[in-house]
Order: structure tokens, then sequence, then C-alpha cells
């Protein structure tokens, strides 16, 4: 053996500042053709041979500044080097969020939108669970559904963009950007390519959102530029004809990196197990960063989501049979729709931030977003039960009704506030002081064509009534009687999913006007520090408006509030802190901003404004801790949420509607997440909700559960990287998610009954390879690994959600 090709026992230790030693560091020598690595041990000692030669040398630890150097091995057996001290990594948190995130693990440490400015979430007293791209990616989460089933307490009621936080359901559609209010209804999920993490802030968040729900708020965040020049392309292929591509591309366009980019693209099709159900989206989002200095920061960026497929109301089924009904009457994949069927989404939107340092103690923020958001329907869906002549039932019919509808919306956010802060001896005072405003509009031009009930002789449509049956129009099908659909029907027995030819349907006419929204609110916050203690106040006053049927003949309502929040943390040690938190929630009721089943009435019909708005609160105690020397996270916590003045009554005869509805939900969660070792990484969780309906326009539902809360979730999700040389660049990935007995949304109240969805446990497993010294990792993730047959959820019988059967993913990407 030639001398070139000696190996040298390279050795030493890693420690760190107060000189304890690291476990888990690794160490990697590189040379121009290899890579070779170690993990340090329980001394931090670590110890590989290498060929002599020159390498670049470095130890990183997660929480710690990475340390480089260049060593040349010479021809001994042994080289040792002197103890490597790693320091704390300090980041220095941003006053507005203009420059993107440097970590690239499962954690991410703080959050602005909670507070309006950056703070630690262990210092924040609410619970907040983020999930970062890097996990979004690891389980190939391309829509947000999947992105947030990891988070404690959090499930989805349905096909739509709802979901059930801490037992309370969402009645709200419109999206959290950037910790500002969006309108869209999101039918179709929107894809996560862009998103640098997803936060679930508990509880009502009215304070820093305006109005919001009363069990959570999903705050998606975008990605922002780098100050290093980071390039990453993906495709994906895999099952239901599914075929995406994204592109992520940033860096500094200067020599001195004062001004920044980043580019996110995406193109999707993707079909569905379910009958002629898709999903395609073309997605542009580019952003600039300019920071001239440390005291100054500006964040442009836009976002054009062009998504087509088709509305998904679920698997219908029928027949309840004392009152119980049989999922299995129709298969999964039932879908009423046609192929000709269409719903298109086309978004755009324009954001900007600013930051000013004006002294060293004063500083300015603002923030400004406008979004314009269209929608283009065309769609069949269950409209009921086909009836004979004499008003009996026939069950292998399924009666249609067919829908057109177009809107336009437009949506402005503005905020702005002050922060000064103050130090006197041991006492600390972040003080924030602020504005802001929202303002939806449903503009002029939306409408519906509709064919919907039965067709009486002088062309109308209305239930049917077997008591005057020639009052209808009649057809025959296969030797029975039946009135006339203004649609069609469905056969069960014989389904149809192709083209439907709609020119002799009776299309009615429906304007829906136009509709104005604003809410403006003053807010005063004031986070307080002394020794060990802090404490984190708020004080905002919220006035807000609608107006129905806006430069038509209008209708205005008004309506304000005072809304508080006090929160109080003790660090009991340098790792973990315990909090108390109290605060309040304050929704109207609008059909330009939330879409609930009691407001759907009111869609096109009045406002719903004339009501007490919706009114919540929360208490909330817990734990948040850090382990590992940071490398894990731990938040637990208690909560009892109530909201009350809830809309209730039969939504299409206004007149009987009540806000004397109360429902309350006290549970208990955990969130864990991080590095258990430098080489495993994974998030668990599990939550308990005790919801229930407290007072209800219907007697015998009082004490039942909320409709689409279940009272046990519990998920897990692990990436193993083995190390030795016969695996080094594989991987595995493993998780599971457990979601108890739930019913559907909707009650009686609102619809024909309420289904009891059975519990489920889904498993789903992954396999990376990541080759050696290149920038390329492969993915296979199998979903659903054991095919179970289940429901995410759903909103009444006829709009089940089923969940997706086995599948298959294959992942390439690309960072260079």
């Amino acid at each position: 053996m030639g001398s070139v090709n000696a190996q040298v026992a390279v050795s030493g230790s890693v420690v760190d500042e107060q000189n304890k030693p690291i476990f888990g560091a690794t160490v990697a020598l590189t040379n121009s053709e290899n890579t070779f690595g170690v993990l340090t041990d329980g001394d931090g000692a670590f110890e590989l041979n290498v060929p002599q030669g020159a390498y670049q040398f470095e130890v990183r630890y997660l929480g710690y500044v990475s340390q480089q150097r260049s060593i040349d091995i010479g021809s001994s057996n042994a080289f040792v080097l002197d103890t490597i001290v790693l320091i704390e990594s300090i980041e220095k948190l941003q006053s507005v969020e203009v420059v993107g995130r440097a970590r690239t693990d499962y954690n991410s440490d703080y959050s602005f939108s909670a507070t309006k400015v950056a703070i630690k979430n262990k210092e924040l007293p609410q619970a907040i669970t983020s999930v970062t791209k890097e996990l979004i990616a690891d389980r190939l989460a391309f829509q947000l559904p999947d992105a947030v089933k990891t988070v404690s307490n959090v499930t989805v009621t349905g096909l739509y963009n709802h979901y059930n936080i801490r037992g309370i359901t969402q009645g709200d559609d419109g999206q959290v950007l950037n910790g500002m209010r969006t309108r869209q209804y999101y039918f179709l999920q929107p894809i996560t390519a862009h998103l640098e993490r997803v936060e679930v802030i508990k509880g009502p968040s009215s304070v820093t959102f305006s109005s919001a729900d009363p069990g959570g708020t999903v705050n998606i965040v975008t990605k922002k530029p780098l100050r290093e020049k980071r390039s990453e392309v993906s495709a994906t292929t895999g099952s239901f004809g599914t075929l995406r591509a994204t592109a992520d591309f940033t860096g500094p366009l200067n020599e001195s990196k004062t001004l920044l980019y980043r580019f996110n693209a995406a193109i999707q099709e993707a079909d569905s197990f379910r009958d002629v159900v898709n999903n395609n989206a073309i997605l542009f989002s580019p952003s600039l960063s300019y920071i001239p200095n440390e005291n100054t920061s500006l964040n442009v960026e836009m976002i054009y989501n062009d998504a087509e497929g088709n509305l998904d109301r679920g698997q219908p089924i029928f027949g309840a049979i004392n009152g119980e009904f049989d999922l299995n009457s129709t298969p999964i994949t039932r879908n009423v729709g046609a192929s000709s069927d269409h719903y298109k989404n086309k978004e755009f939107i324009f954001m900007a931030n600013f930051s000013k340092k004006l002294t060293d103690n004063l500083g300015f923020n603002a923030q400004f977003m406008k979004q314009t958001w269209d929608e283009d329907l065309a769609e069949h869906r269950v409209g009921g039960t086909v009836v004979d002549i004499e008003g009996n039932v026939i069950p292998t019919l399924a009666r249609l009704r067919y829908d057109e509808r177009q809107q336009f919306w437009e949506t402005d956010n503005f905020s702005t506030y002050f922060t000064y802060d103050l130090k006197k001896g041991k006492v600390t005072n972040k003080i924030l002081v602020g504005f802001d405003g929202t303002r939806w509009e449903r503009k002029i031009g939306a409408g519906f064509l509709r064919a919907r009930r039965y067709l009486t002789v002088d062309g109308g449509q209305s239930n049917f009534d077997p008591e005057n049956p020639d009052n209808f129009q009649q057809i025959v099908v296969d030797g029975v009687t039946i009135p006339k659909p203004a649609a069609t029907f469905f056969n069960l027995e014989d389904p149809f999913n192709g083209a439907r030819d709609v020119s002799d349907y009776n299309l009615s006419e429906l304007t829906i006007p136009a509709n104005l929204a604003s809410s403006n609110g003053i807010y005063l916050q004031n986070q307080f520090k002394l020794g060990r203690f802090s404490a984190l106040v708020n004080l905002r006053y919220e006035w807000f408006t609608d107006i129905f049927d806006y430069e038509g003949d209008e209708e205005e309502f008004k309506t304000n509030a005072f809304v508080p929040r006090l929160g109080l943390t003790y660090e009991v040690t340098n790792s973990i802190s315990a909090y108390a938190t109290y605060l309040e929630g304050f929704q109207p009721h609008t059909n330009t901003v939330s879409l609930s089943p009691t407001a759907e009435g009111f869609f096109w019909a009045a406002s719903p404004g004339r009501f007490d708005p919706l009114e919540s609160s929360l208490l909330e105690a817990g734990a948040k801790g850090e382990f590992l020397n940071g490398r894990i996270f731990a938040n637990l916590a208690i909560f009892n949420i109530t909201q009350k003045n809830i809309l209730l009554g039969d939504t299409f005869d206004l007149d009987n509607l009540t806000t004397r509805g109360e429902q309350r939900s006290t549970g208990f969660e955990m969130d864990i997440s991080g590095y258990v070792s430098p080489n495993f990484q994974l998030v668990a969780s599990y939550g308990f909700a005790d919801a229930e309906i407290v007072e209800d326009a219907i007697e015998e539902f009082i004490g039942e559960p909320i409709g689409g809360a279940p009272r046990h979730t519990a998920n897990f999700w692990g990436r193993y990287d083995f190390m030795n040389k016969t695996l080094r660049g594989v991987g595995l990935g493993f998780g599971a998610q457990y979601v108890d007995e739930r019913f559907t949304w909707y009650n009686p109240a609102y619809d024909t009954g309420r289904v009891l969805l059975p519990s489920y446990t889904i498993f789903d497993a992954a396999v990376y390879y990541r080759p050696n010294n290149t920038g390329i990792q492969l993915t296979l993730k199998l979903n659903n690994l054991f095919d179970e047959t289940y429901w995410l959820g759903g909103l009444n019988p006829s709009r089940l959600g089923p969940g997706a059967p086995r599948n298959v993913l294959l992942n390439a990407t690309y960072k260079f």
C-alpha cells in the first residue's frame, strides 16, 4: 500500500463555553473527492480514519455556531486536534419579518404574528405550534391540511378549508397570511411550496388579528429572502395522476447584501381517488428585501395563485334507519359531480413590510396587503332525495341541484405601530401602540344561476307537495312517475359522471348583492419583565361595520368591543417556563367575513350583522421547555374556551334565527419537536378536548358533543438518518395519526341529521436517499400504509369527507 493511501486517525473533543462535553455534534472532513463524518460520543470525543491529504474540517451542532478550518494531515499515524469550543448561536430577531428563517429543522422558536413583534415562543404566554418547511418537505405535505395534521387538537372537518381546533369548529374562511386577514373560500386547498412555516396560534386571537376564530388561528408565513445564496428545484409524481414541480431561489443581488431576493414557483396537476375530482394550480411568488443598514428594512412580495379543479362536496349517503346512517351505503369514491363541472380560483396578493428604528429605543413598523380573489363555479351537488308522485322516497335516486356562481373580492389590510423599549434597573418594558384596519368587499357582479328542487307546471321551482301533485311537471323513470327535478337526478345503481347537458335545466337568476365589511382597531401592548417574571398585557378597541347591498339599497350594521389579553410567564429554570393567560375574542356575524352553517341563508338574502357578535374567552395555563441543549422543545397546556351568541335555527327562515347558542371546550394538549439525536428528528403531539353544546335551539342537543370535535387526537412523525458507512445517505420516516370518533359538523337544527364518524389510525412511511457529495435527495413516501378506510370529517350526511386510500409519492429534490 502506498503512503498516499495510508490511514490517519484524526481525533479530538468538542465542548461548549462552560467546558461541558457536547454529545452528538457532527464532525466532517471534506476533500475534493469524499466527505468523512462521525458524531461525538457522550464525552464529546470523536475519532475517524482518513487518508493523508488536505481537508476542510467542520464541526456543527444545532443551536451553536459551526466551526470551520483547513487542515493538512501528514504521514503520521495519528492527528490530534485541540479541543473545539462551540459558541451558542444567538439569533438576533427582526422587528418585522423581512429576512428568511436561518434554521433548517422541525423547530421554529419565535413568532411575529402572536404579538405583532418578534417574541420567542418560550416567552409567549399562549400555546403556539409551528410546522416548518423542513417538516412539510419531509412529509411531502403539499396542501395545507396535510401540513397541520401533526399539531395537537387540530383536525379537518371535511374536504373544505375548515378546521376543528381545541374542540371548536372554525366558521371563518378567511386565511391569515403573514398575520393579515384575507378573503377566500379555498375549496381547492392551497399548495405549500411558497410557505416558510404554518403557525397554529391556539385560542381566540382577536387582539392580534382583529376578529378571529375562538379555537385558534392558522397563520401561514411565506418564505422571505436569505442573505446566503440557496437554490432548490423538485419534481414529484405519484398516485391519482399526481405531477408537481417547484422551484425556490434566493440570495443577495449585490455585494453588500443590502438587496435580497426570493422567487418561488410551483405547478401542479393532480387528480383524486374521488370520481371526477382534480386540483390543478400554478403559483408564482417573488419577493425583495432591502436592508441598507441595521435600522431600516423593507420587504415587498407578491403571490399569484391560479387554481382550477372541482369543488368536491364529498361522499353522499342516504336513508337513515332509526336515525343511523350506513357509511358504507356508497363507496368513498362516490361523487355526484359531472366531468363538465369546474371550480376556478384566481388570487393575486401584494404585501409590503417596512421597519425603521428611529432611536435606540423607538421603532416604527408598517404593513400593507392588497388581495383580489375571483371565483368561477359550475357544479352538480346533492339537493335531496327523489320522491315519487305520491311523495314516497326512492332510495336509489338522488335529486341534484346545479349552480353556476361567480364572485369577485377585494381585500385591503393596513397595520402600523410604534414600539418603545424602556429599561430602568432590572425592569424592562417593551411597549407597542398601534392601529390596524381591514376592508373586505364583495364587488358588484356576483351571482348565481341555479336549478334546484322540482319544477312546477308554471316553470317555477319548489319543494314537492304530494297533496297537490298536479301542480308539478312529471316524468317517468324506470316505470315510476316522479315530479321532474329542476336539474336532474343521480342513479346510485347506475352512476354517471360524464359531461351533462345543462341547456334544458330550469335556471333561476340570483344576484348576490355587493357587500362591504370593515374593521378598525387601536391597541396597546406591553411586555413587562422583572428577573424571571414577565407579563404580557394587551387592550384593543375595535369598531366593525357591515354594509349589505353596498352602493345599492344599503343596510348598515355597526358594533364595537374592547378585547383584553393578560398573560403571565415565570422562568422556573433557564430551560423551563410556566405561564397562564386570559384573553377574549370578538367575531361579528357577517356573510362577508365568515361562512358558517347559520350564515348560508344570509349569503344573498340579508346581513346577519343585526345579531349580537360571537364572543369567546380563553383561560389557559401551561409550561414550555427546552431540553437536550435546546434540541427538543415541548409545550404542555390546559385550557377552557367558551363561545356564545352562536347563530341557531333555520338558516333559510331568517325570522327564526337566534343567538342563544353557547359552546364550551375544556382540555389538555402536548406538543414535542426536535432532535433526539443529531440523526433522529421527530414531532409528536397529543390532544384531549371535552367540547360540548351548552345552549342550543334544540333542547336535546344540550350536553351533546360539538360537531366535528374528537375527544382524543395523537400524532407522530420521525425521521432517522443512518450514519454508518454501509447505509450512509439513507433515511427512514415514519408517522401515525389517531383521531377519535366525532359527529359531522352541521346538526339537525340546520340539516337532515348528523353522522357519527368512526375513529381512525393511519400510518405513513418514507424512505430517503441522499447520495454522498451531491445536493440530491430522493424520497419515496407511502401514505395510509395499511389502506385504512376512514373519514376526515363531514358537514352532513350528503357531504362526508373520506380520507384517501393507500397511495404513493416519489419526489426528487436538488439543492445547489
